[in-house]
């Protein structure tokens, strides 16, 4: 029996084929389900304990018999846990969507919610037939434009954002090792996240947070919090101009996946004018695996291919983008979250 016949062999009087298709099918509903879920707060509600449905539906505003029917679907697939009958409590995925956690994932789950976003996935069409960002095309103006213009969902995206990097950040730390670095420069640091949790583990480094100048106040609070603050710089500015000096790291975390080819070497040649020579420019970024295996960073990809010109690359893709900025790939260092640290040195 061949491999195909053997991937159709009939189960149940339907294929294993149609059976996974099916499953893949109803994840567009899993999504929508589970941005509904976040938006309205559930997980919230339970964290003192299970509660029934009815009590649930009073504390988040919803109908009873339906917000049964979503977490009844949600909590086969391990999202919630039905207790006892019409009863939910938390599980360890749920847990995920609660908003006093850290690395809370209910933003991330609200934005997936919004109409903006859903409609550019209802486009994707446009940007398979013609290259482009469906984002564009959907809503006439870039990502970032249309975030300017909407302060509330600007809030929401930052937010959203900022726990995502946050934990993948952190084992991208862990799975590295900084130590003998005087000057470390963020490059889109944003609000400091990033620095702050280096400079905490290198008590004898410096860091500079680089963004655009209306976003690097934003650093002040975190930067403080962590208490940090009288060895970090906060410094406004726009990458593909130029960027500081005289650092002998620079980090830039998922920023190069946002923007296209041309403009990522743009930002690594910045890089290379100005860092110490023996420099390190370190990369954290999902690095995409070659042929069929599995990898979040091939969905990712795709989520760039919808808001942006950016993309997620493969390694071979990366190191070419150091050799036209006047870099060498040194190493590529795994960590336990979808990215890796990509290392590079001047050529």
């Amino acid at each position: 029996m061949s491999n195909v016949e053997k991937l159709n062999e009939s189960t149940n009087g339907l294929t294993q084929s149609t059976v996974q298709m099916l499953e893949f099918h109803n994840g567009l509903g899993m999504a929508h389900i589970l941005s509904v879920i976040a938006e309205i707060g559930v997980a919230d509600q339970v964290t003192d304990g299970p509660l029934g449905v009815d009590e649930l539906a009073k504390r988040t505003g919803t109908n009873a018999d339906v917000l049964y029917r979503v977490l009844r679907a949600v909590a086969s697939k391990g999202v919630f846990t039905e207790v006892l009958p019409r009863t939910f409590g938390l599980t360890p995925l749920a847990a995920t969507l609660r908003s006093d956690v850290d690395g809370s994932m209910r933003d991330l789950f609200r934005l997936q919610g919004q109409p903006c976003m859903q409609d550019i996935y209802a486009a994707i069409g446009h940007s398979v037939r013609t290259g482009e960002p469906a984002f564009e095309h959907v809503h006439g103006t870039t990502l970032f434009s249309y975030l300017t213009d909407r302060p509330e969902l600007s809030k929401l995206f930052s937010s959203a954002m900022g726990n995502i990097a946050r934990q993948i950040q952190r084992p991208a730390i862990d799975a590295y090792d900084l130590s003998g670095v005087q000057r470390l420069i963020d490059i889109g640091g944003a609000h400091g996240h990033l620095v702050a949790a280096i400079l905490s583990r290198y008590p004898e480094m410096k860091g500079v947070v680089f963004d655009l100048p209306n976003v690097v106040p934003g650093a002040v609070n975190v930067l403080t919090e962590a208490g940090v603050a009288d060895r970090a710089e906060m410094v406004g500015g726009d990458y593909l101009r130029a960027v500081p000096a005289q650092g002998d790291a620079y980090t830039i975390s998922h920023v190069l996946h946002q923007v296209s080819d041309a403009e990522a070497v743009t930002v690594l040649t910045n890089i290379r004018k100005v860092m110490d020579p023996v420099g390190r420019v370190l990369v954290i970024d999902p690095v995409i695996p070659e042929g069929d295996l599995p990898h979040p960073g091939k969905f990712m990809d795709i989520t760039m291919l919808m808001l942006t010109q950016g993309r997620d690359r493969t390694e071979a893709e990366l190191a070419g983008l150091f050799e036209q900025a006047g870099l060498r790939h040194v190493e590529t260092v795994a960590s336990s979250a979808p990215s890796s640290v990509v290392v590079a040195m001047a050529a």
